[in-house]
This record gives structure tokens, C-alpha cells and sequence, in this order.
């Protein structure tokens, strides 16, 4: 232990609990992260940085045509005057403003290496330049007409504006990604065209909901494009709630080659998906084997993406190979929707679709409002002067003699026309020329305008409908600037419906066919041997373990194991442990209680039928189809009690049924007297008074009984020499045949 260091002492030293110096603190420090870094202003859509780069770029009058200026000065300008964070934070914000492939509608025209849809970075800021786009322009509209209000920069010296007038709805159409204390919001881009005409119909149908709004807004509309393949259903629920997600596709054809061949051309991938990343990610998966369908990837791409993806074989299925590609790579990427949101700028809220759009229809009027009153103030000012200079024009040789008369003109022009100061500098300041008779007549026209304009605009902020017509007027003349029938405005991301594949199993597409030989042993430890192997002999097993069932299949097949509790597990051949070891306990694959013994393994055979039978000898036909499990714990089949278990599973292709009991009693009876269940306890197949069931087959009587005894002949019992032993279910039985296997055992 460290020695113990006592407070300092003396009058300025504080004592502060510490929790609720961390609370305060760190309360601060989320409120700053909240609403100064992380969440965008649901008016204008933008964060702080954002914004103060658009109007950093104003000030230095990086207007659509003008020259360009070096990022450099931007970013310096910026920083020293709004944002006193990094200068790469900074660039970085501006560069995403201009990437076409990342901002749906960029704000920042750039000149230079801005990056690529490779994931390449741009190049440092003294070598790029940047302007503003004619969107850019948009949201800054009016701003020097009190249009919005400003608050201090950081340091006091000048002001920003605390929302921009936003004449486009930058929010929805240009989307958000953030992650701030405790909440994040993310909003995928949308179709401007839509966007306007969404609002055009909310500011006539106010208080319509979003489920309304989707017959114009019909989902995200990403730079990159893409298919969006959910269902209506799901979309509506997102933009009801302001949460959910979309599952957006790479765009894809197939495309004919030489030889009656064919490949698949990817021409637009997901938006924010690295391409070099996804062709390095699809190159791995080729390389392990996890594609077994596609053969080669490669990048053809100029300026437009082209990634072409050579299948194994042209027989394979362009749809199934396409949907492995989605399920296992960026092909198909998911687009969160988290529309939280700073609402008036304050409050931090999830809104859904009508009410972002209703925020920044309702920030529209305030700005309407506030750059008409300006206007009017403007006005005001001008009719004042105009009025004063018309007085002149009464008496112009009076208004000269003053002049040049009087030691203090402006104040016996005052007293002798009764101006105010300002008409009466106006005066003052009118050059001779002025004076002509044809100056007089423009100043009444002048006038005449002004007092009308006034009156209209008066009659405007007295009229709520009208103020609505104005901001109508604004929305079209926006929607015609960047439609659907211009470059920027043309809708790129589409929607689709997943195809459907039918019964087609997506996980047998997913791994290459290879022939296997499953091995299984007496203590249920199980390997897959490579290839169909005949000569077992050469295998090793683990101690005293020896073999209990092999069979052939394929890497795509599905293993049935039985055990003795009645329940049937499901495995994937492709899974199993390779033949070169001992293999893995099955045990260990599944989730099954201690002492539990498998009685049956065999591959899954579609439409196939199987007998099921207990100790107690109760039983019925189960088709496979129902028992296949999908999960670890496995699927219940036979119901069996305390002191029963599951002893035979045996195919059920026939119509008639042999059973004998350790009583070395065989019973033969039709295969329709027992039922066909999905799970049970099933029906008594024979009587027994002392021990249970040893073995039950299924064989077709036109081809008789047949057994193999110990020493692997098979021996074969035609119908009529079986007449002593065919019965009905349930009966005890005789003893069997001369020749039967003494282990009791069909299979010797």
C-alpha cells in the first residue's frame, strides 16, 4: 500500500463529491456530443461541421461559377473562424460533401483526387480545390436577410448561423449518419422529386400520415443505386415508426459469351460498400471453397462499375448463384433507418417520414416570415428617403440656396421641409445630375413600386394560405432545377422482390458436391471418409471402439442420427470431421443428456419413409420430412416411457413388416397396419411376455424375406414359406425359419 497523501489545504481548495462531479461532467460532454457533433438539426438536415464549411465557403465567395480555392484555405478558414477541431476532421466532412458516390446530392464541387468508390483516399487538402454546388447555394439562400438566426463563434469574435434557411430538404434527400452518447441516428438519401412532392401534398393535407406519403416517397434513392428487395409492408412500418431497415442489392445481368457461356455483370453495388474490399472479399471465399458455384471475379471497371463474376459451370442457375453471393458477401448490404433526430434544433427525437418533412416545411414559412419582414424594413427605409428627395423636386431653387447659404444646411432643411436626418442627408448626398425632370419621374415610379410591393407583402404576412402558395411556388421551381428528368434528379436505386427460389436449399448450393463415405462406430464417434470407399479393413478406431454403420453419400446431404431417447438429430455432411483421425463424438455435435446411446445413422432422403420402433416394442412409420430438425436440441420422434428407448429404425419401402423379440419369437404382418405419424408412442407390433424387440424389417412380399447370417450370406424366404409366420400386428409369433442369425438380427 502507498502512503496516504492528505488534500492541500488553504482558501482556494474546494471539496467536491466526486459523483456528482463525474455525473455533471460527463452530462456536459454528452450534450456536446449530442447536439454539436453527432445529430443533425432536423430544419436543414446538417451537422455543425457541416454547416459551418458551408458558410466558411460563402464568406470566401465559392459561389457555382466561381474560380476554385485551394482546400487548404477552406479548411484553414473554417477552422480558425467556426470549428476549432482537427483540420483532417474538417477535410474529411468536406470530401464526403463532394463524393457523388457518397452524398446523393453533394454540396461541395471539387476539383482533384476526392477519393473513389475503391475506398482510395483523397489527396491532402493543399492539392485539392472546392466550390460550392448549386444545391450548396440553396441552403444558404437569404441568409443575409435575416432569414435565420446567428449566434457567437467560439471565441466571440464573429457569428454563424445557428440553422441554414435550407430552400431544398437536405435531411432526407442527402441522408445522416452519426454516433453520438447513448443514441445514433442514421437516414439513407432520398429522391428530391419525391421529396417535393410529398411536401407539396402535405402543405395542402397537413396532419396526413406517412403511410399517405409513400404513394410519392417510395423508399431510399442511393448514389450508387441498387435494388431494394423488402417488401411494401416493411417500408411503411419504417417510415411510420422512423426506425427499421432496408436490404439493398447490387444491381446484376447475365450476359451471353463465346461457346453458349455466360457470365453475370455487376454494374451498381450497395452505397458505402468499399468495391475493392467486396472483390477482395469475394476472392477469399472462392479460394476456401465457400463458393463452390462461382469460378472467378474480376473488375472491369472504368468510370462506371463493372465487376463480372464467372459461374463454375453454365449449367449452374444464375438466380441461385446470385443468392449465395447475397447471403455471404457485401453484395447485398443492410441500410439502417433511425431517424433521431435534433427537432427545433434542441431536442434530440425519432420522427417519421411526415413529421421531417412537416419540420422543414414548417422552417420554410419561419424563414418566409423573417426575409419578408427584412424586406419590408428595407423598404420602409428606401420609401422614407424617396419621400424626402421628392420634397426637393417642389422647390429645387429654395433647397440650393440653403445649401449654399447656410453654415449647417442639413438642419434648416430639416426645419424648413420638416425631414428627418436621414431624408435630409439624402439630400445632401444627391449629385447635381440627379436634378433633371426625368430623375423626378423615375423617383415617383420608384415610389409607386415600392408602395405596392409593400402592400404585398404585407397582405402576405397577414395570410397564412398565401405564405403556403409562396412556399409551394419555391418547392416546384426546386423540383424543376433537380427532377426526375435531369441527371442528378433521375431516380437510381429501384425495387424488386427477392426472387423466389422455390425448394432450391441455399446451404447445399453453398458447399462444392464431393462424394463422402460416412463412418459410424459402436460408441457413436462419427468421420467422413473422402470419396465412396468400399474396404473399410485399414480403418482405426479409438480403444476398444469398433465400427457400427458406413455408408456413401455426398458433402451436400444431411445425416439422420437416432438415439435411444427417441429423438432424431440432424447433421450437415459438409460439417463432419474429415476421415484421417478417429473423428468427433457425436455427442458433442448435439445437445443430448448423459447416457443417452444413438441407435441409427443414415443420410436424409427426401419423400422417404422410415419404422420406428421401441424396446417395448410399440411403433409406427414416420416420413422423414417431418423429422429433420434444424436445431442442436433435436426433433422428438418416439415417445418413449421410464425403462423404454428407441432400438430400431429400419426403412419403410414395402408392405409387409418382420419383427422379432429376444424371445426368438418372428412375427410377419402387412405394413398398413401401422400408422403413419410425425410423432408418438405409436401401436404394439407384437406380443411379448418376457423381454422386448431385437430387430424389424420392411420388405415387399412379391421379393421375399431376406437376412444375412454372420458370416455375410444372404439367405432369401419367398411367401409361401412364410405362411406359418405371416399374422396380424400384435400377435406373439413363432419361431423363425432354419438358417436365422442366433444374434436375433436381420443383419446378422
Amino acid at each position: 500500500m502507498g502512503k496516504r497523501v492528505d488534500p492541500p489545504t488553504g482558501g482556494n481548495v474546494e471539496a467536491i463529491n466526486l459523483r456528482e462531479a463525474l455525473e455533471e461532467r460527463y452530462l456536459a460532454y454528452a450534450l456536446s456530443t449530442i447536439m454539436g457533433r453527432a445529430l443533425p438539426d432536423a430544419r436543414d438536415g446538417l451537422k455543425p461541421v457541416h454547416r459551418r464549411i458551408i458558410y466558411g465557403m460563402r464568406l470566401l465567395r465559392l459561389d457555382p461559377g466561381a474560380a476554385f480555392k485551394k482546400c487548404a484555405k477552406i479548411v484553414g478558414d473554417v477552422m480558425g473562424g467556426f470549428h476549432p477541431h482537427g483540420d483532417q476532421a474538417i477535410y474529411d466532412a468536406l470530401v464526403r460533401l463532394a463524393q457523388d458516390f457518397a452524398t446523393r446530392y453533394p454540396l461541395v464541387d471539387g476539383q482533384g483526387n476526392f477519393g473513389n468508390i475503391d475506398g482510395d483516399n483523397p489527396a491532402a487538402y493543399r492539392y485539392t480545390e472546392a466550390r460550392m454546388t448549386d444545391v450548396a447555394r440553396l441552403l444558404h439562400e437569404g441568409i443575409d436577410e435575416d432569414a435565420v438566426d446567428f449566434r457567437p463563434n467560439y471565441d466571440g469574435q464573429s457569428g454563424e448561423p445557428s440553422v441554414m434557411p435550407a430552400a431544398f430538404p437536405n435531411m432526407l434527400a442527402n441522408g445522416a449518419q452519426g454516433i453520438a452518447v447513448g443514441m445514433a441516428t442514421s437516414i439513407p438519401p432520398h429522391n428530391l422529386a419525391e421529396l417535393c412532392d410529398a411536401a407539396l401534398y402535405l402543405i395542402t393535407h397537413r396532419n396526413t400520415p406517412s403511410d399517405k406519403l409513400l404513394n410519392f416517397v417510395q423508399g431510399p434513392d442511393f448514389p450508387t443505386g441498387g435494388v431494394i428487395v423488402d417488401s411494401r409492408e416493411s417500408i411503411a412500418d419504417a417510415y411510420r415508426t422512423g426506425r427499421g431497415g432496408f436490404r439493398v442489392r447490387a444491381r446484376w445481368t447475365k450476359e451471353e459469351t463465346a461457346r453458349g457461356g455466360w457470365q453475370i455483370v455487376v454494374t451498381e453495388i450497395p452505397w458505402l460498400v468499399s468495391k475493392s474490399r467486396l472483390i477482395e472479399k469475394l476472392a477469399e471465399l472462392i479460394n476456401e471453397k465457400k463458393l463452390p458455384l462461382l469460378a472467378d471475379v474480376r473488375d472491369e471497371s472504368a468510370e462506371d462499375v463493372r465487376i463480372v463474376l464467372e459461374p463454375r459451370a453454365r449449367t449452374v442457375d444464375p438466380t441461385l448463384m446470385m443468392e449465395s453471393l447475397f447471403r455471404l458477401t457485401e453484395l447485398e448490404s443492410r441500410i439502417s433507418l433511425n431517424m433521431n433526430v435534433l427537432v427545433d434544433g434542441v431536442v434530440p427525437r425519432v420522427i417519421g417520414l411526415s413529421e421531417a418533412l412537416q419540420v422543414w416545411l414548417d422552417h420554410r414559412r419561419v424563414v418566409l416570415q423573417r426575409r419578408s419582414r427584412h424586406r419590408l424594413g428595407q423598404i420602409d427605409k428606401r420609401l422614407e428617403i424617396l419621400r424626402g428627395l421628392l420634397i426637393v423636386y417642389l422647390d429645387l431653387d429654395r433647397v440650393i440656396k440653403i445649401i449654399r447659404e447656410e453654415d449647417e444646411p442639413k438642419e434648416e432643411l430639416m426645419r424648413a421641409f420638416t425631414l428627418s436626418e436621414i431624408q435630409a442627408n439624402a439630400i445632401l448626398d444627391t449629385r447635381l445630375r440627379a436634378l433633371r425632370k426625368l430623375e423626378e419621374m423615375a423617383l415617383k415610379k420608384e415610389l409607386d413600386d415600392l408602395t405596392k410591393e409593400k402592400s404585398d407583402i404585407d397582405a402576405l404576412l397577414a395570410s397564412e394560405d398565401k405564405q403556403w402558395k409562396m412556399i409551394s411556388v419555391e418547392i416546384r421551381d426546386v423540383k424543376k432545377r433537380f427532377g426526375g428528368e435531369t441527371k442528378l434528379g433521375k431516380r437510381r436505386t429501384t425495387f424488386a422482390d427477392a426472387p423466389d427460389i422455390g425448394d432450391i436449399n441455399l446451404d447445399e448450393a453453398l458447399v462444392e458436391r464431393e462424394p463422402i463415405t460416412v463412418v459410424v462406430s459402436k460408441k457413436g464417434w462419427i468421420r467422413a471418409l473422402k470419396g465412396h470407399v468400399d474396404d473399410l479393413s485399414s480403418l482405426a478406431f479409438k480403444g476398444d471402439d469398433a465400427l457400427n454403420v458406413a455408408f456413401k453419400t455426398e458433402t451436400i446431404a444431411k445425416i439422420l442420427v437416432f438415439a435411444s431417447n427417441g429423438k432424431c438429430y440432424t447433421l450437415d455432411a459438409a460439417k463432419l470431421p474429415g476421415g484421417r483421425g478417429y473423428g468427433d463424438p457425436i455427442s458433442l455435435m448435439v445437445d443430448v443428456e448423459a447416457g443417452v446411446e444413438f441407435v441409427a445413422s443414415m443420410p436424409y432422403e427426401a419423400g422417404a419413409k422410415l419404422l420406428v420402433a421401441s424396446y417395448q416394442c410399440r411403433g409406427f412409420v414416420t416420413p422423414t420430412d417431418e423429422i429433420i430438425a434444424n436445431t442442436r436440441k433435436g426433433k422428438n420422434v418416439l415417445g418413449v416411457d421410464e425403462g423404454d428407448r428407441l432400438v430400431v429404425v429400419a426403412p419403410a419401402a414395402g408392405d409387409h413388416v418382420a419383427v422379432i423379440g429376444e424371445n426368438r419369437k418372428m412375427l410377419v404382418f402387412p405394413l398398413a397396419e401401422i400408422p403413419e405419424m410425425a410423432r408418438g408412442k405409436g401401436v404394439r407390433l407384437q406380443k411379448y411376455r418376457d423381454g422386448g424387440l431385437s430387430d424389424a424389417r420392411v420388405f415387399a412380399m412379391k421379393e421375399g424375406l431376406t437376412w444375412q447370417d454372420s458370416a455375410g450370406r444372404t439367405f432369401t424366404v419367398g411367401k409361401p414359406d412364410l405362411k406359418d409366420w405371416i399374422g396380424a400386428r400384435g400377435d406373439a409369433g413363432r419361431l423363425p425359419p432354419k438358417g436365422f442369425p442366433k444374434s436375433n438380427k436381420f443383419s446378422g
